[in-house]
């Protein structure tokens, strides 16, 4: 993972890519990482995060996270557009 992440470092760096905006970055994708763990729910995740539910909440909005998005994508799809299963019987 170490290799993983210095290579990523040096593509960053190469491309320009500013130490507030890579910063910015990694914590939005932590957090829905994090925030997708636990489906959505705040005091989980700030819990596993070490922080208090508000900061939370406060840095979701700074990094424009939309909590209700990442609540969406776990829904299960509807039964209407869910895969259908044929049954088969067994002779024996």
């Amino acid at each position: 993972m170490k290799r993983e992440l210095d290579s990523l470092v040096t593509q960053m760096h190469a491309g320009g890519i500013t130490y507030s905006e890579a910063v910015k970055e990694f914590k939005k994708r932590f957090l829905v990482e994090v925030l997708s763990h636990h489906r959505g729910n705040q005091c989980k995740a700030a819990k596993e995060l070490g922080m208090h539910r508000n900061t939370l909440s406060r840095t979701i909005a700074e990094l424009q996270i939309d909590p209700s998005q990442i609540r969406r994508g776990l829904k299960r799809p509807s039964r209407s557009e869910r895969p259908v299963f044929e049954v088969r019987q067994v002779a024996r």
